[in-house]
């Protein structure tokens, strides 16, 4: 897994990030089909995001998502230019994905 792109800008008091995460992104139903077992799935099960140590973006996520895919959110905050959002996912097999990106 190669990790997370992180894009953040802010404008207006507000950042706005776009991330993708690299992720094979297996069903339980591909797995079976394709293994026989449904407990080889793997998927991403929850992400976060901090800044300066404080979250800023926490989600419990399911198989429903696409391979790579894509987060965007936003918030507000004490934020300034040059921050790093720093990302964190954890997949079902409990393998960790990170990425991290300066506020623009």
């Amino acid at each position: 897994m190669a990790g997370i792109k992180v894009k953040a800008k802010l404008k207006g008091g507000v950042v706005k990030v776009k991330a993708m995460a690299k992720h094979e992104m297996s069903t339980y139903n591909m797995m079976e089909k394709k293994t026989g077992n449904r407990d080889d799935a793997n998927f991403i099960e929850h992400i976060s995001a901090t800044v300066n140590g404080e979250t800023v973006f926490d989600m419990s996520t399911s198989q429903f998502l696409s391979k790579n895919p894509i987060f965007k959110f936003q918030f507000k905050g004490d934020f300034k230019k040059g921050d790093k959002v720093m990302m964190v996912a954890t997949d079902r097999k409990g393998n960790t994905i990170k990425g991290k990106g300066k506020i623009k």
